[in-house]
């Protein structure tokens, strides 16, 4: 099974970017379209970006589109999430997690993904 190790978080002000990541070990990498996911104090855990297994297409949430990025690195075996012009509201626990499903509807559903890491907090002041 894969295991996934996030690193790369950190405080930060409302302005500035933080990029963590997640290295994956085990099956081979391009098995696995790779999400992020977070969860805010008090609230349900919620979909952010996620990557096919090609690295040729990404999905965001609304509220990160045009300021998160998510990118694959294949020789690495890691994923990252590259975050700019933060803000408050983005203070939370950041999970990385994979999944074997090919099918897009799933691509925004934490119950789809088998595979999580051990979270990052990101914590950006106002």
């Amino acid at each position: 099974q894969v295991q996934l190790v996030g690193s790369g978080g950190g405080l930060v002000q409302a302005g500035d970017s933080l990029r963590p990541s997640c290295a994956a070990s085990g099956p081979p990498f391009d098995r696995y379209a790779m999400g992020w996911f977070r969860q805010r104090p008090g609230k349900e855990r919620e979909f952010v970006g996620t990557i096919n297994w090609s690295g040729s297409s990404t999905y965001y949430a609304d509220s990160v589109k045009g300021r998160f990025t998510v990118s694959r690195d294949k020789a690495k075996n890691t994923v990252s999430l590259q975050m700019n012009s933060l803000k408050p509201e983005d203070t939370a626990v950041y999970y990385c997690a994979a999944t074997s499903s090919r099918y897009i509807g799933d691509y925004r559903n934490a119950n789809r993904f088998s595979y999580w890491g051990q979270g990052t907090q990101v914590t950006v002041s106002s």
